[in-house]
């Protein structure tokens, strides 16, 4: 496929990966004269109507979401081959960094977590589903930002009632897979919390939470397996991560948080030192549901190893005309293609696309429409500025990062300080609010701490102590002294005692075991 030109638009170059479905290259966009990224429904499944089907209703799904952690689509087109134009982004997957073998610094492990989530309460929130959270499906960019990508087999919420019986459709990757996949059952919103839960949980720890030489043996204890709670796999964890990642991995969705910003916000309090509030579901699960479950969950990973992804086509849409490829064209240009449609115009900031040319179409290019449905074009405006919101001190963290995304820019980082506000406040916005900044650029918001409880350091590493401490929100006084029975270098004293309450930005003194 190498040279090859998709759509008289896209030259192929290298191939840069390949997956169940498709293989991935890097291409010219002979059109815009830049390099994104297609990807090409294999030769072998294009002869069959319904992976295409499929493949068409990933562009579909992709292509409705518009948000900085998600990689964007372009454009699609089906000749010589079905493909999808992608944003070409310059990193490493996550899986990459995971097989490294070198352990994430908690910060950041965290700070993925709080991507990840925030690209999902997003795409929750538009009604798609992602149904394969895993870590070769989120991109870590040179400048350290995380981007959600391949929402192959998302699926509107709203079309959701399907089940395994019912589709043929077995979707997922095994260590990740919710125990609702694995049986088959409707999978919503909150199977993605639960793929989540099993990535930070390997992130953190260094190792998935179910583990097995078979596919079928990992999906089974997805359905009656129970977790190894993570601080009994690295001890030094702050408080409250257990909770948080054995409420993502309720076997029961109902006890799983409800939505990503629910498990978002208690990423969060992790993150500043608060005290988790949310509750474990003591409720106990039926042996017979158990052992039903993994009996089912034995052949719904039986025929995901066969790769089995089947779609019926929609044979209502076959006979009816494809929408032309108008992305990068002039709205004259675009308009006088699309003549046997309404035509709807809007105007928007983009970095990517030329200004007056056309940035985005929906439905997208090869979608099957009858003549007379309406067209949505997105002209570009240019690069452009957003306005810094005026009314972001005061709200919630939550509020204030929807807040920034509905304009288009981006929470940089955040700085906990001490305040009489409730904890998560916003206090301090830079730059200020009402300024004008390049679209999708950053901003660092300063935010009430309030009191956390202090963690215990004892016997634990001078530097893995200080990294707890600062991770924490704390500042750190550090002093010699010296225990014949306690090793070199570890913490032998602290103040204030573990378990008080400290207001975050305080110092905190700990004692360093040194050789006299």
């Amino acid at each position: 496929m190498i040279n090859s030109l998709l759509g008289g638009r896209y030259k192929l170059g290298e191939m840069i990966g390949t997956g169940g479905m498709a293989d991935v290259y890097v291409a010219e966009d002979t059109r815009l004269a830049r390099q994104v990224a297609v990807k090409v429904l294999r030769s072998d499944l294009a002869r069959d109507p319904s992976f295409v089907a499929r493949f068409r209703k990933e562009a579909l799904a992709a292509a409705a979401l518009n948000h900085p952690g998600i990689v964007a689509v372009y454009d699609s087109g089906e000749e010589p081959a079905p493909y999808i134009v992608m944003e070409l982004i310059s990193g490493h997957t996550l899986r990459e960094l995971i097989h490294k073998g070198e352990r994430v610094p908690l910060s950041r492990a965290l700070e993925i977590g709080e991507g990840i989530l925030a690209a999902l309460e997003y795409s929750h929130q538009s009604g798609i589903v992602h149904r394969d959270i895993k870590p070769a499906n989120i991109m870590i960019t040179d400048n350290g930002d995380v981007k959600v990508m391949d929402f192959g087999i998302a699926r509107a919420l709203a079309d959701l009632g399907a089940t395994l019986t019912s589709t043929w459709n077995v979707v997922g990757t095994a260590q990740y897979l919710s125990p609702e996949q694995a049986l088959g059952e409707v999978a919503d919103l909150r199977s993605d919390i639960y793929s989540t839960g099993c990535l930070l949980y390997e992130v953190l720890t260094g190792k998935p939470p179910f583990t097995g030489e078979t596919p079928v043996s990992i999906a089974y204890q997805h359905v009656s397996g129970v977790i190894a709670a993570p601080s009994s796999i690295v001890p030094e964890l702050p408080a409250g991560i257990d909770t948080l990642l054995t409420v993502a991995l309720a076997k029961n969705p109902d006890e799983r948080y409800q939505s990503a910003g629910l498990m978002l916000d208690d990423l969060y309090k992790i993150k500043t030192g608060e005290v988790l509030t949310t509750k474990i579901s003591k409720q106990p699960v039926s042996r017979r549901k158990l052992l039903i479950g993994a009996m089912s969950a034995l052949v719904a990973a039986g025929l995901l190893v066969a790769g089995v992804l089947i779609s019926r086509p929609d044979a209502t849409t076959s006979n009816l005309p494809q929408l032309p490829n108008v992305v990068g064209l002039s709205q004259t240009e675009a308009q006088a293609l699309l003549s046997d449609y309404v035509v709807t115009i809007t105007r928007a900031y983009d970095g990517r696309i030329p200004k007056d040319r056309v940035a985005s179409q929906v439905p997208l290019a090869t979608t099957r429409v009858q003549k007379g449905s309406g067209v949505v074009l997105v002209i570009s405006d240019g690069p452009g500025s957003s306005e810094v919101p005026i009314d972001l001190v005061g709200m919630s963290l939550l509020d204030a990062r929807s807040a920034l995304a509905s304009v288009g820019l981006l929470v940089t980082s955040t700085e906990a300080v001490p305040s009489d506000q409730p904890q998560g406040t916003i206090l301090k916005v830079t730059p200020e609010p009402g300024s004008l900044i390049t679209a999708g650029s950053g901003v660092v918001l300063q935010i009430a701490s309030g009191e956390v409880t202090v963690p215990s350091l004892i016997g634990i590493e001078a530097l893995q102590a200080k990294t707890i401490l600062v991770q924490a929100g704390f500042l750190v006084r550090e002093v010699e002294g010296f225990d014949a029975n306690q090793p070199i270098g570890v913490v032998i004293r602290q103040a204030p005692d573990a378990g008080t309450t400290q207001t975050i930005g305080k110092s905190v003194t700990i004692t360093i075991n040194k050789t006299p």
